[in-house]
């Protein structure tokens, strides 16, 4: 199906899209490692030019995959050996990460639609301070170092008649953050990285982008202030579905193979359809809290190396 556009949110799976074109295309930087104890394979995408970014249809910035299968299955302590590695891929990701600053937790998406549910049960487990410090100071918390966290959930435009980005805008103005974390659901190519997939990028984030609605761009450029984009793919295209199927039956030498062609035109109409796992529900409720407890370890981490 060369002729069937197929979308995604993942830089990883964008470079290997494009990795039998030119496995080694000037401009990006790839490494990975694998963490056996945890079964995590990190893999970190480094975008260096803008031919490079153009190419693969991301912005330059640095994009860390981690693909945990374990993610998807449950487990009474929400797993944590992923949530550690999140706050330390976030640690390193996060300028200035060693000094005390103000942390504004930004959770995109429509809680009414399961899929997309991602950012806002995300900030509903995060610890947040902010308020307490600024009332009260670091010692309500019995510590002389911390960093301030504060959370929105802006909700979706139908709703609030403002893009997510005016409403952001408005909050980072008055409240001067000096980092953004934005937590969204994606697209993924591939069903195998399906809620079983965390990408961590500095580049920002678009909202809507996991289902080809895009809005004004979260970034640093339109912030004013660095911005931290915290994803995982939750829906895949469903065009990329029928389309891989069709490719295996048409290898295959199908007797049918003229009269399975004859559906190709009629792709298109699909790439409005998105598909998610029947156990959505319960997925997301488990990915967002390790997701949470993952940016609460980071930001513990970064106020006990800060009074050292």
């Amino acid at each position: 199906m060369s002729n069937l556009q197929v979308r995604t949110d993942l830089a990883l799976e964008a470079k290997e899209s494009i990795a039998d074109a030119d496995d080694k295309m000037s401009g990006v930087h790839m490494e990975e490692y694998y963490m056996e104890e945890e079964d995590i394979h990190v893999t970190k995408v480094v975008i260096e030019s803008r031919n490079a970014a153009r190419m693969m249809g991301k912005p330059m910035g640095r994009y860390v995959t981690m693909e945990a299968p374990a993610l998807v299955e449950p487990d009474d302590d929400y797993h944590r050996e992923i949530s550690e590695c999140l706050a330390e891929i976030l640690l390193d990701i996060i300028p200035d990460s060693g000094t005390e600053q103000s942390i504004l937790v930004v959770g995109l998406g429509n809680r009414e639609v399961t899929a997309d549910a991602l950012g806002p049960h995300v900030v509903d487990n995060l610890f947040i301070t902010r308020h307490v410090v600024k009332t009260y100071g670091k010692a309500a918390y019995n510590c002389s170092h911390m960093n301030l966290v504060s959370s929105i959930e802006p909700g979706v435009m139908a709703k609030t008649g403002m893009e997510t980005a005016e409403i952001v805008k408005g909050v980072v103005s008055e409240t001067e953050p000096d980092t953004v974390i934005v937590i969204d659901a994606l697209a993924a190519r591939s069903t195998r990285r399906l809620n079983r997939t965390i990408q961590i990028t500095d580049t920002g984030i678009q909202p809507g982008s996991g289902v080809g609605n895009h809005r004004n761009a979260l970034t640093m450029e339109s912030l004013g202030v660095p911005v931290i984009a915290i994803g995982v793919p939750t829906v895949v295209d469903a065009a990329t579905i029928v389309s891989d199927a069709m490719d295996k039956i048409l290898e295959g030498k199908c007797e049918r193979v003229e009269y399975l062609g004859q559906f190709r035109s009629s792709f298109a109409e699909l790439n409005n359809m998105y598909m998610t796992g029947k156990d959505i529900d319960s997925v997301i409720k488990r990915v967002s809290f390790t997701i949470s407890e993952g940016i609460n370890i980071a930001m513990d981490r970064a106020a006990g190396q800060m009074g050292e």
